[in-house]
């Protein structure tokens, strides 16, 4: 799978890990402190707040919610497992960014639900990674990257044969989380929930590269 991607893939990656990686760090150092790029915390913290913070738990409920909202968007735009010039990854990305947008608005409006809208965002990212890449790839959370990189370094330990791009992938995504986490918390104390406006700019700028690296392949 990972043979027949466009070159073009690994900065993909690594730029949409980054921008998760922005998002998240949002999540966490803000006022409700949660994480927003994945949802495993989420759903058990919800069973918590479900037997004793009603409030809370009705929040982390839009939040999952909206995560697979956004999911289903881009399952609705997109079809087939492989990426294809002419697919609305462009306009997958613009509606990312609209939603990094809105969320940073109500946000520091301090409307606590301007979460969800981030969530949505980066459920619509996930899916959009895993329709490209044959759901091998997640470019908001790690879980399943570590996992895979450690069954690829046991099977090389036994001499088995490793695929060499998939390891670069997976750590380039590793890497972009990461430094994604780390210029958040800076631009975070700058700028505060505000920061969310940079990765939605980064977005835009994606989805402009995308379709004009789609005119220019099509013609």
């Amino acid at each position: 799978m990972f043979t027949k991607l466009p070159r073009w893939v690994e900065y993909g990656a690594f730029t949409l890990a980054f921008i998760a990686g922005i998002v998240n760090a949002v999540g966490l150092l803000g006022f409700e402190h949660q994480a927003i790029s994945h949802l495993s915390g989420s759903v058990t913290l919800f069973g918590i707040k479900l037997m004793s913070d009603g409030s809370a738990a009705l929040l982390l409920f839009s939040i999952i919610i909206s995560f697979m909202l956004g999911s289903a968007l881009s399952g609705f735009l997109l079809n087939g497992g492989s990426l294809k010039l002419g697919r609305h990854y462009d306009t997958l990305l613009l509606i990312e960014g609209l939603l990094l947008l809105a969320s940073a608005y109500l946000l520091y409006s301090s409307f606590v639900y301007g979460i969800v809208l981030a969530s949505a965002a980066c459920g619509l990212q996930n899916a959009l990674a895993t329709n490209y890449s044959g759901a091998v790839v997640r470019t908001t959370h790690l879980t399943g990257i570590f996992t895979d990189l450690g069954l690829m370094m046991g099977r090389a330990l036994k001499g088995d044969a490793v695929d060499s791009r998939k390891f670069m992938v997976f750590l380039l995504i590793t890497l972009g989380f990461l430094c994604g986490g780390v210029i958040g918390f800076m631009l975070f104390e700058l700028f505060s929930v505000a920061t969310l406006v940079v990765p939605a700019v980064m977005c835009f700028i994606l989805s402009i590269t995308y379709r004009l690296y789609r005119l220019r392949n099509t013609v």
